[in-house]
């Protein structure tokens, strides 16, 4: 019985172990867009919008508008020290490529 107790208990903790590396899943984050940007087709205003960061999507919202964009969640070495937002010019438009989260390790990466 102990014995089973022992291996229940390392499993548990190996999958928390696990689970404890996948970088910002279930994370919620605040932005703000200071000029009108697009993210994967979609137009967002300039304003202040909330990031819910999933597996392989991320929901952005704002009041009660909320959109779900497929983005890569990436983790790099060292945090960074503000959140910074990265844009690539489409057609004319300021289009966002990468969300960097200031205060932890945590990449958003939407590839076009």
């Amino acid at each position: 019985m102990l014995k089973k107790f022992v291996v229940a208990f390392a499993i548990l903790a190996l999958a928390l172990a696990v689970a404890g590396t996948v970088p910002g899943v279930g994370g919620n984050y605040k932005i703000t867009l200071l000029q009108p940007s697009v993210v994967k087709g979609n137009v967002l205003k300039a304003g202040d919008y909330r990031l819910n960061v999933g597996v392989d999507k991320v929901t952005i919202v704002n009041g009660k508008d909320s959109i779900d964009v497929p983005a890569k969640v990436e983790s790099v070495d060292q945090k960074f020290d503000s959140t910074a937002i990265r844009y690539t010019e489409e057609s004319g438009k300021a289009t966002i490529s990468e969300i960097r989260i200031g205060g932890t390790k945590t990449k958003l990466v939407f590839n076009p």
